[in-house]
């Protein structure tokens, strides 16, 4: 079985697989209705202060905090 991580420990430049979201369920529905749904490719862009993330998700940008990103397992690089 792939070895997974938490998003927020993901490096910079790096494309991860999304394997698995525990989130509260109002935001793993707004993630869903961004496109981060299981198996969804993931590039972290940046990294910003207090650990929030800026990834990019089939062509759009966002940011997520460190709350969200310690909550979403990801398969090695893509």
């Amino acid at each position: 079985m792939e070895q997974t991580i938490k998003l927020s420990q993901g490096r910079i430049g790096n494309t991860y697989t999304v394997q698995k979201m525990e989130l509260p369920i109002n935001i793993e529905k707004r993630l869903e209705a961004l496109g981060m749904t299981h198996g969804t490719s993931v590039l972290i862009l940046n990294s910003k202060s207090r650990g929030v993330l800026i990834v990019k998700v089939r062509g759009t940008r966002f940011a997520l905090g460190r709350n969200i990103t310690e909550n979403i397992q990801v398969g090695g690089t893509a």
